[in-house]
């Protein structure tokens, strides 16, 4: 089987770039018709809202292609109109998306403001106080042992609130379907506290992609019997969270991960000793980040080639057409169809 041909996302891969000033990178500000105004950083949480609120809501993704980094992203003016008219705000956090807190400043706004990071449970549990599983493997450094401090914790907007990116925390929360549930169930809340006339219908719509989420979780458990703690490498941590759940270990050396991720000098070594993952046969599948890609990140992908070694390509905003039940779908078909 070629298993090039798994890729989610057809073509050569995304290039990553920084989009200032651009009139098409966000959907235009939602006229007032009485609807919650709800914008999201990234499509990703967009979907989820329109998921959650339905017909009752309107939503503004302001990165919705895939050929946009959200860690390089830079807003613009047509961002900051959409951020002043809000109601309700839904950022990453985590160091991932800090252009919203900087249209938050700007704006004056006083919108409710959903970090996904923090309703996730996700940072907590990865300082070794929740589920068993949401931790990324120590060999990469992906975790820390260190207890959270108050500025990880905190909800503001300010520069020291923990929105800046958390030193050994993977910021891809919504990787992570647990983790999505609970962001998912923060947002019907918060929209229910918002509307309360309508709350039962956002509880409604929260139970509803509630068995749906768990329907994958499901998958991803069966996955898992299969996979049995084969190795993976990955260009960046994006969808280890997934990847753990279906069954992987990451066997990527952290300091590849963190210059890819970073966009600095990945060191000689640790791209050797990437590269050796697949001629030593310890990954069975690649997993590709395809909107950051560099000249290191396409000698891993040759390698892997080179090696027969499966590639499953992902993406951190959805694909065009999908939402994010159907995106998360298609991930675990193709690490399902990669797998043994």
């Amino acid at each position: 089987m070629n298993f090039r041909n798994i890729t989610l996302v057809a073509g050569a891969a995304a290039v990553s770039i920084a989009l200032a000033g651009c009139a098409t990178t966000a959907a235009p500000a939602a006229e007032d018709d009485g609807r919650i105004q709800i914008v999201a950083s990234t499509s990703v949480y967009g979907s989820i809202a329109e998921t959650v609120g339905g017909d009752l809501v309107n939503v503004t993704s302001l990165i919705s292609s895939a050929a946009q980094d959200p860690h390089s992203y830079e807003a613009s003016a047509r961002d900051q109109l959409a951020i002043s008219k809000a109601d309700l705000v839904i950022e990453n956090g985590g160091g991932y998306d800090p252009f919203i807190d900087t249209l938050l400043s700007g704006a004056g706004s006083s919108a409710v403001v959903l970090n996904a990071v923090d309703a996730s449970g996700l940072l907590e549990d990865d300082h070794g106080h929740g589920e068993e599983g949401h931790t990324a493997e120590t060999n990469t450094d992906e975790t820390s042992t260190e207890e959270p401090t108050d500025d990880h914790t905190e909800e503001a907007h300010s520069d020291d609130d923990g929105h800046d990116h958390i030193e050994g925390f993977n910021e891809h929360v919504f990787y992570d379907l647990h983790g999505v549930i609970h962001v998912a169930e923060e947002l019907s809340h918060e929209l229910g506290e918002l509307d309360p006339t309508n709350a039962d219908a956002y509880t409604a719509n929260f139970d509803a992609f509630h068995e749906q989420i768990e329907a994958l979780e499901t998958e991803a458990e069966s996955i898992s019997a299969r996979a049995q703690g084969a190795g993976v490498a990955v260009t960046e941590p994006v969808a280890l969270y997934l990847l753990q759940a279906s069954g992987y270990e990451n066997k990527t050396p952290s300091e590849f991960t963190e210059a890819i991720e970073e966009g600095t000098d990945v060191p000689p070594l640790a791209l050797q000793q990437t590269l050796d993952l697949f001629s030593s046969g310890t990954v069975s599948m690649l997993g590709y980040n395809e909107q950051t890609t560099s000249p290191e990140t396409e000698k891993v992908l040759a390698a892997a080639d080179a090696a027969g070694i499966p590639v499953v390509s992902f993406t951190e905003t959805l694909p065009e057409g999908s939402d994010y039940v159907s995106w998360m779908t298609d991930n675990l078909a193709a690490i399902a169809a990669a797998t043994p």
